[in-house]
């Protein structure tokens, strides 16, 4: 059986640090949306939201992204943090991470690590760039695939990581993860 876990959600939500345990905890592999659109997005000398803006004259920006995760469907023991990997690879465990738009906010301006990203110069600048982002992204995905990222009926397991650590949010997907595939 294919065992896979992708993982969507809120920017700021804490994806990468959630699939960073769970990789280490189940010993799983890592692919992840955004290492290739920061990658993209320094190829052509932008910020991310100037990709994601881009992207939306430009599809070949999210056929280059979505031929990776379409190449998935056949792998095992793999964790996936991607927008719309729940929709490329459906047979997989969908987790929906989702947060309140201040703390997440806060979490990025915080985030050292998000290279070719804005620096935002107060928590208003980051929370309208979440919103013009996310707004980008969910258009473009309706219109390329029809597929409704805001549509939380699409996921297996809905977890809000506002007040919970990364850890916890790991050890819920586990439990769950396990209950979905019989593996208790």
């Amino acid at each position: 059986m294919k065992k896979i876990i992708t993982l969507t959600g809120d920017l700021g939500s804490g994806k990468s640090t959630v699939s960073a345990i769970l990789c280490k905890k189940l010993n799983y592999d890592y692919i992840y949306t955004g290492k290739i659109q920061r990658q993209i997005a320094q190829r052509y000398n932008m910020t991310t939201l100037e990709l994601n803006k881009y992207a939306e004259t430009h599809p070949e920006i999210d056929e280059e992204i979505d031929a990776t995760f379409k190449l998935l469907n056949n792998s095992t023991d793999l964790i996936v943090d991607s927008r719309l990997a729940w929709f490329f690879i459906p047979n997989s465990f969908k987790v929906f991470l989702k947060t309140d738009m201040k703390i997440a906010a806060q979490r990025i301006i915080e985030d050292n690590n998000r290279q070719n990203e804005k620096k935002y110069n107060s928590l208003n600048d980051a929370i309208a760039n979440i919103i013009a982002r996310k707004t980008s992204e969910n258009k473009r995905y309706l219109e390329l695939y029809d597929a409704d990222c805001a549509n939380l009926d699409n996921f297996n397991l809905v977890v809000d990581t506002s007040d919970i650590t990364p850890e916890k949010a790991a050890e819920i997907i586990i439990n769950e993860y396990k209950k979905f595939y019989n593996l208790l």
